[in-house]
């Protein structure tokens, strides 16, 4: 049945996330730095474990991890790896039982690295510097068992098809750690499920269906078309299918549908979706509320979510 996901932040549950500048780090000589590295990532990964027993108890069966769970760790100046840090052992072994805990309780994990993860853009340093940060991603993700590293294609670039060739191109030359982790979502302005599918189903690289960018930004799919899609590109790559659903803050017929609301309207969950066995991660402002709130709509409804 339909697995409801929380991502990365709580509004009530007390759990914090930390973290800090280069601006700041710069501040301060090299062993310093280091030390205020460790008081946050060993924090972090402390409250990562709060974070899943939180999501346990509420009844959640998925958590997207926030990106910069250890802040700067690609950075070319402030960069690091737990290694240099002095509480480096301790955060690993805390990782560790994050990932026994996760997978005890079956909570899916994944990671949604932010925008500026581009491998379609035609400048090389954009490039590089998003490959350096999926190989941090990678490791972050094998640390903790995440299965999923999804990401957008990126812009147009004036030439739709140039930019996915090159999307394509970068793909087939990622390690293997990035590559079998690696999802293609469409987006609200540029990419639609019709755009990336072809891509997805020719690479093997699963793409996560988001219903609210598709009736944002529509093609000639139906919704019922695109889901079933989007699912057989995850059948091929052995994982449960992972969509995505919002819905609008000023409804369906603001001129302006793109912004995300506090809760989800159950008229949005596609009916489609009902009994489907995949992940649904909710991108809601409300977040743990949303997803708490949305799994007693869809039970009251007569479904089952978890």
């Amino acid at each position: 049945m339909l697995r409801l996901g929380l991502c990365c932040l709580f509004k009530d549950e007390a759990v914090s996330f930390r973290t800090t500048t280069v601006k700041v780090l710069a501040t301060l000589p090299r062993d310093r730095q280091l030390l205020k590295l460790s008081e946050i990532c060993l924090h972090n990964a402390i409250n990562l474990k709060l974070a899943l027993e939180a999501v346990q108890r509420l009844g959640i069966g998925a958590f997207r991890i926030m990106s910069p769970l250890f802040p700067r760790m690609t950075h070319p100046e402030a960069g690091y790896s737990l290694e240099n840090l002095p509480d480096g052992e301790i955060i690993s072994g805390t990782l560790e039982t994050c990932k026994h805990f996760a997978l005890k309780k079956q909570i899916r994990l994944s990671f949604h690295p932010d925008q500026f993860v581009v491998l379609s853009s035609p400048h090389p340093a954009v490039v590089a510097n998003s490959i350096l940060e999926l190989k941090y991603q990678a490791r972050l993700a094998e640390a903790v068992g995440a299965d999923v590293i999804n990401i957008h294609a990126g812009g147009v670039y004036g030439d739709k098809r140039a930019a996915l060739k090159r999307f394509a191109e970068v793909y087939n030359a990622l390690p293997e750690s990035v590559r079998s982790r690696l999802s293609l979502e469409n987006d609200d302005v540029s990419y639609t499920p019709g755009d990336l599918l072809p891509l997805c189903e020719q690479y093997n690289i699963p793409m996560v269906y988001d219903v609210h960018h598709h009736r944002c930004n529509p093609d000639n799919m139906t919704i019922e078309e695109a889901t079933e899609r989007a699912g057989a590109t995850w059948k091929a790559a052995g994982l449960e299918q992972q969509c995505h659903i919002s819905s609008p803050r000023s409804g369906w017929g603001n001129p302006a549908p793109r912004p995300h609301a506090d809760y989800i309207d159950p008229a949005d969950v596609p009916d489609c979706w009902i009994g489907r066995q995949m992940t649904v991660d909710v991108e809601a402002k409300a977040k743990e509320l949303a997803v708490v709130r949305l799994i007693e709509d869809l039970k009251l409804l007569g479904q089952t979510s978890c």
